[in-house]
């Protein structure tokens, strides 16, 4: 005699209408007493996605040619991390410059500086392959009248700290760094920037300005643009950055 076999069926989570406003992991509904199969695969896939993002590399070639598109002068450099492995088990590397980074550094004409751009890979490079030639492209365009900036340094396995060792070489009075923020499951691709007045190695997070999320999903490139030109303005007009420096200009609606 054979058993008849139980049919389970998806339960709808009476929030499912809230999916609708948010990307976050809501209202999945259930199967049993687990979660549906397809709700466990998707989960399974972004988590994927997270781990591709922290082991991706930057496109350098690319960013390299793209910024010499836009007659951005540029710079090649590393940390002192040497592998992946080594960049996620030991911070403290990724927020310092090798020798040989800063002998190209010095080896450069520098004068001073208004504005030092510092792009990095983070945890994310998929986020600066992706966003950052757009966002930079936005808000150049809206300070270089006024304000000088240093040569763009491309770092590799580099962490928010090395913009103050960065910028502190190239003698710049602000620093700016675009870096690939930590990969969340819904989000693999969001990049940061972190504007930091009178960089110096040294300093702590409360002496930046974190603007968040940048990508379009999150906060987008128009809005972002925006938010940097206004803070570099304030923080070089008030010489002050981090918890000192508000961002008061209001929040304005774009279309995603």
């Amino acid at each position: 005699m054979t058993k008849n076999k139980q049919i389970q069926t998806i339960k709808e989570d009476p929030w499912a209408s809230l999916r609708s406003y948010t990307a976050a992991r809501i209202a999945l509904g259930r199967t049993g007493v687990s979660i549906p199969l397809k709700e466990n695969l998707q989960f399974r896939l972004a988590h994927a996605y997270a781990r591709d993002a922290v082991f991706a590399s930057l496109d350098t070639d690319i960013l390299l040619e793209e910024f010499n598109n836009h007659k951005w002068e540029s710079i090649l450099l590393n940390s002192q991390c040497i592998t992946r492995n080594e960049y996620l088990q030991r911070p403290d590397k990724g927020r310092k410059l090798d020798e040989t980074s800063i002998n190209k550094i010095k080896q450069l004409d520098t004068a001073e500086y208004d504005i030092a751009i510092i792009v990095a890979d983070g945890l994310s490079a998929i986020a600066i392959n992706e966003h950052v030639v757009q966002v930079l492209s936005l808000f150049i365009p809206k300070l270089e009248d006024r304000f000088s900036f240093a040569p763009i340094a491309i770092v590799q396995q580099g962490r928010v700290a090395i913009a103050d060792e960065v910028a502190s070489l190239l003698n710049a009075e602000l620093s700016i760094i675009l870096i690939g923020e930590r990969p969340g499951l819904t989000s693999p691709n969001s990049m940061g920037a972190y504007i930091t007045y009178n960089p110096k190695v040294g300093l702590t997070d409360e002496r930046r300005n974190c603007i968040s999320n940048i990508r379009p999903e999150g906060l987008p490139y128009p809005a972002a643009a925006d938010k940097i030109t206004y803070l570099i303005n304030q923080s070089l007009r008030l010489q002050i950055s981090g918890v000192e420096l508000k961002d008061d200009k209001g929040n304005m609606k774009y279309e995603l």
